[in-house]
């Protein structure tokens, strides 16, 4: 179950790869917008502001999630709907689809990307950004825990560069593929652990009975402030990402 409160702590610091991947999507005008993986909906509602006229579909498969974006939605303008991201078929074609941080959770993501490419319309846009730093310390130590309590856990994963590059570019997409490692400062204390609870460790905490939670999060929250030790300014995090925005063949001269 997603938490929309403890995922929005750091919120900032979460939006930064969404504006980063944006800048780079080549739209002037668009009529319709949808954003795969909305979350809480406070980044889908920017999607309204960056297209005036667009009408903006965010969809999400966590009910908690679609609740909490309600909040945002504009009657005729902007809407959020409970659908997972593998079902969805678009009644039209949208002129820009935004995947944030959303496809590291779908195990064989790399087969979703034709069915996306084709639902754009001709010229139109595809842009997402997935987490790659799976080989941190704050990922290992969680699955070396996990490993421990014999927990069966869907790990997230996400590729290299190359690869959404090479996908999209065998689909006659132009695209546009970078990675960036952030170094966040994060304020408070346990910050990484904080951090990590609304997303990373969230099938660790799914998957652990109520009564164990707080044993794990003390034995996880130790290990992390030994990784990530807290400094006079904060606790640095540095969180390595992968982009890509591909633009649909058919709309370039």
């Amino acid at each position: 179950m997603w938490d929309p409160q403890q995922y929005l702590k750091y919120r900032d610091e979460r939006a930064r790869p969404f504006h980063d991947l944006l800048a780079r999507v080549q739209a002037e005008h668009a009529e319709y917008v949808v954003d795969l993986g909305c979350g809480p909906g406070n980044l889908t509602a920017t999607l309204a502001e960056r297209w005036p006229a667009a009408r903006v579909l965010g969809i999400d498969s966590s009910p908690q999630m679609i609740e909490a974006a309600q909040r945002h939605a504009v009657p005729g303008r902007i809407e959020f709907r409970v659908q997972d991201l593998r079902g969805w078929q678009p009644a039209r074609a949208p002129d820009v689809v935004v995947a944030n941080a959303v496809f590291q959770w779908v195990p064989g993501h790399l087969d979703l990307l034709p069915r996306l490419v084709r639902a754009v319309r001709p010229g139109g846009w595809l842009a997402f950004q997935v987490p790659a730093n799976f080989t941190a310390p704050s990922h290992e130590i969680l699955r070396a825990i996990a490993a421990r309590r014999a927990l069966a856990i869907d790990w997230p994963n996400s590729h290299e560069p190359q690869e959404y590059l090479d996908a999209l570019a065998r689909l006659g997409c132009a695209v546009d593929v970078w990675e960036t490692t952030y170094h966040h400062v994060l304020p408070g204390d346990d910050a990484v652990l904080e951090w990590v609870k609304g997303t990373g460790a969230r099938p660790v905490l799914e998957a652990l009975a109520e009564a164990e939670r707080a044993e794990f999060l003390a034995e996880y929250g130790a290990a992390l402030r030994q990784a990530y030790p807290k400094q006079p300014y904060g606790t640095v995090l540095s969180f390595r990402r992968v982009f890509a925005v591909a633009q649909t063949p058919g709309g370039r001269p």
